[in-house]
C-alpha cells in the first residue's frame, strides 16, 4: 500500500554472522507479517547506516501495527528534508487518515501528486465527512482494478450495503481466480461459502465476507468462512476479533471472552493494532463492565462506541446523558437510527414531549418499511415499534407474533409482547408473557405490576391481583394500584376483592365515591353468596367491612344481611 515490498533492507542481507547462521532478510519478516521482528532488524541496520530507505520501512512497519502517530512523525520529519519521496504526502495522509485527523489528511493531500491511492483515501475521506457530492464523483474515478474495487466494497460495507459488497468480493474472485466458470455459478450462499473457502488468491478477503456475514446476522456462515483464514493465520487480530465476536451472538460473553484471551494478553505487549477495537469489544463481551473508562475515549475512534456508550446509559435509567450524546448524531445506518429512536421514545414518554415520540416514530417507520431492512429481525422489531408508538397494537402483534421463536427467553421482548397483548384484549396470552419475564427490575416496576393485575382481574384470578398490592409497600403507586383493582373487579363482576379494594382506599381516603364503590361491591358480593357462587362463611366478613364505615346507611344494610343470615343458620 505504501512502498514495494520487492527490495530488502539492505544489500547485506545476505552475510553470515560469525556463528555462521545467516542474518534474516526484511522481507522474511514482511511476508510472515512480523512487523516487530522487522522494525528491530531495521532499527540495527539504521544504526550503522542512516539510510534514507531504512527510515521509510521504519514508518511502513508502524503503520501495519497500528502504531500510526509513529509513522506519521517519521514522515513528518522527511517533509522537512530537501530530498524526499514524491508520494511521501499521500503516505502521511494514510496516517492522518487512521488517526481520525481527517482535515489534516485532505490538506496533506493537496500537496500530493494524482495517484490511485490518492483517489481511494479521498473517496474514503468523503465518506467520512459525509460529502455524499464528491464521494460520488471520487467513485466515479475508481477503475476496474482489484484496489479500487475493494475500496469500493469497503465503502458499502460502511454503508451497511452488505450485500453489494459481496457481489464485489464475489466479481475480484471471478477476475483473479481458476476455476471462474463455477464460481460465476454460485448463485446460493452455501456454493459462494465453498468458493470463497477454495480460493487460493486473495485469501484475506475470507476476512471480509466474514464481516459481512457477521453485519448480515449468518453468523455460522460467517464463521465457517473466518476458520478458513484463521487455519493460515491464527495469529490475526481481525480475525479472532471476529470469531470472537461471533461466539458473542452465538453463544455468550464468556465463550467470547475465551476467545479473544490471546489477543488482551498482547496488549500488554509490542501489539499495538486493534488495541482499541479489542478493549471496545471487552467491555461489550463483559455487559458494560467498564464502558465509562473505556467507551467515552472511543467515541470519535470507533461508531460503535459511541452507540454502546449510549446503550449503556440506558440501561443506568442515565437517559439524559444517552440523549445528549446521540441527539446531534446524523444516522446513516439502521442501528443508528433504530437507537436514536430508542433514545427519543423514551425521553419523550419520561418527558410527556410529543416532538421527541414523533421523531421516534419516523425513525422506526424508516427502518422498518425500508426494502433491506423490512424481512430482517431488526426491521420488523423497529415496525413492531412504530406501531406501539401509534398504538395500533394488533400490528404489532402481527410483527412481534412473526419473532417470537427468536427471543422466548429475552425479557424485554416478553416484556413489550405482554404489554401489545393487554393493550389487545387477549388477557391470557399476556399472562403467560408476563409470567416468564425474570429480570427482577422489570417485575418490580409499577408498569409490570399493575399490567399483570389487569390481566389476572380479566383472567377471573383477582385473588392473585390483591396478592399484588399486598406486596407493595404503601406509596403513590400502591394507591393506584388499589383503585386498578377496585375500579376493575366491580367492573367484571370481581365483587369480593372490589369490595376489599374499596374498603381500603376508603380508609386512605374516606370520600363518597369510594363509600359508593364499596357499598355497591359489598351488595354484590351479599347477591353471589346469596345465589351460592360464593360461599355463605363470607357474610360475616362482608358484615366487618361495612362496619368500617360511618355512614347511616350501613345499619340498614346489615340488618337486610343479618336476617338472611340467621334465616340460613350463618352467625353474624
Amino acid at each position: 500500500m505504501i512502498l514495494s515490498r520487492a527490495k530488502p533492507a539492505s544489500a547485506e542481507g545476505g552475510k553470515k554472522s560469525a556463528s555462521g547462521r545467516e542474518i534474516p532478510k526484511l522481507e522474511d519478516f514482511i511476508k510472515k507479517r512480523d512487523y516487530t521482528g522487522a522494525v528491530t532488524l531495521l532499527e540495527f541496520n539504521d544504526a550503522s547506516s542512516n539510510s534514507t530507505e531504512i527510515d521509510l520501512w521504519i514508518a511502513y512497519c508502524y503503520f501495519h501495527l497500528g502504531d500510526h502517530a509513529r509513522a506519521a512523525k517519521i514522515y513528518e520529519n522527511f517533509l522537512k528534508k530537501e530530498s524526499k519521496p514524491p508520494n511521501l504526502p499521500t503516505y502521511l495522509a494514510c496516517c492522518y487518515f487512521f488517526l481520525g485527523m481527517y482535515p489534516e489528511c485532505e490538506k496533506i493531500l493537496s500537496q500530493a501528486p494524482d495517484s490511485s491511492l490518492k483517489t481511494r483515501i479521498l473517496f474514503h475521506l468523503c465518506h467520512k465527512m459525509n460529502d455524499d457530492k464528491k464521494l460520488k464523483a471520487y467513485h466515479q474515478k475508481l477503475e476496474d482494478v482489484v484496489e479500487d474495487q475493494l475500496s469500493l466494497a469497503s465503502i458499502h460495507y460502511l454503508r451497511a450495503h452488505y450485500q453489494q459488497a459481496i457481489d464485489i468480493y464475489k466479481k475480484v474472485l471471478l477476475n483473479n481466480s481458476e476455476g471462474s466458470r463455477k464460481l460465476e455459478e454460485a448463485d446460493s450462499t452455501l456454493h459462494l461459502l465453498a468458493m470463497f473457502k477454495k480460493s487460493r488468491d486473495y485469501f484475506a478477503l475470507n476476512v471480509y465476507v466474514a464481516l459481512c456475514y457477521y453485519k448480515l446476522d449468518y453468523y455460522d456462515a460467517a464463521q465457517e468462512v473466518l476458520q478458513v483464514y484463521l487455519q493460515r493465520y491464527p495469529d490475526s487480530a481481525i480475525a479472532i476479533n471476529l470469531k470472537a465476536c461471533n461466539h458473542f451472538r452465538l453463544y455468550n460473553g464468556n465463550a467470547a471472552q475465551a476467545e479473544m484471551k490471546q489477543l488482551t494478553e498482547k496488549l500488554s505487549g509490542s501489539c499495538n493494532f486493534g488495541n482499541d477495537l479489542i478493549k471496545h469489544n471487552m467491555v461489550v463481551f463483559r455487559g458494560g463492565e467498564g464502558a465509562l473508562q473505556v467507551l467515552p475515549n472511543l467515541v470519535d475512534v470507533l461508531p460503535e462506541a459511541r452507540l454502546n456508550l449510549v446503550i449503556y446509559y440506558l440501561r443506568q435509567d442515565e437517559i439524559h446523558d444517552a440523549y445528549e450524546l446521540i441527539k446531534d448524531l446524523e444516522p446513516t445506518v439502521p442501528q443508528e437510527y433504530i437507537l436514536k429512536g430508542i433514545v427519543n421514545a423514551v425521553i419523550g414518554q419520561e418527558t410527556g414531549s410529543r416532538d421527541n415520540i414523533k421523531t421516534a416514530e419516523q425513525f422506526f417507520h424508516l427502518v422498518g418499511s425500508s426494502s433491506s431492512e423490512c424481512d430482517t429481525i431488526p426491521g420488523r422489531q423497529s415496525m413492531a415499534s412504530c406501531f406501539f408508538l401509534y398504538r395500533q397494537f394488533e400490528e404489532v402483534l402481527v410483527y412481534l407474533r412473526s419473532i417470537k421463536t427468536y427471543f422466548s427467553n429475552e425479557d424485554s421482548f416478553n416484556l413489550n409482547y405482554a404489554q401489545a397483548q393487554t393493550a389487545a384484549g387477549y388477557y391470557k396470552e399476556a399472562e403467560e408473557a408476563f409470567l416468564v419475564v425474570r429480570n427482577e427490575k422489570y417485575k418490580n416496576d409499577y408498569t409490570y405490576i399493575s399490567l399483570l393485575a389487569y390481566c389476572y382481574i380479566m383472567n377471573k384470578k383477582s385473588q392473585l391481583a390483591w396478592e399484588l398490592y399486598l406486596k407493595m409497600d404503601t406509596s403513590a403507586e400502591s394507591f393506584s394500584l388499589l383503585q386498578l383493582i377496585a375500579n376493575n373487579c366491580y367492573k367484571v363482576g370481581e365483587f369480593w376483592y372490589a369490595a376489599k379494594a374499596f374498603d381500603m382506599l376508603e380508609r386512605m381516603d374516606p370520600t363518597p365515591e369510594h363509600w359508593e364503590g364499596k357499598r355497591g361491591a359489598c351488595c354484590g358480593t351479599f347477591q353471589y353468596v346469596v345465589v351460592e357462587k360464593l360461599p355463605k362463611e363470607l357474610l360475616p366478613e362482608i358484615i366487618q367491612l361495612l362496619r368500617n364505615t360511618s355512614n347511616s346507611q350501613v345499619e340498614q344494610i346489615i340488618r337486610v344481611m343479618r336476617k338472611w343470615g340467621k334465616e340460613n343458620r350463618i352467625v353474624c
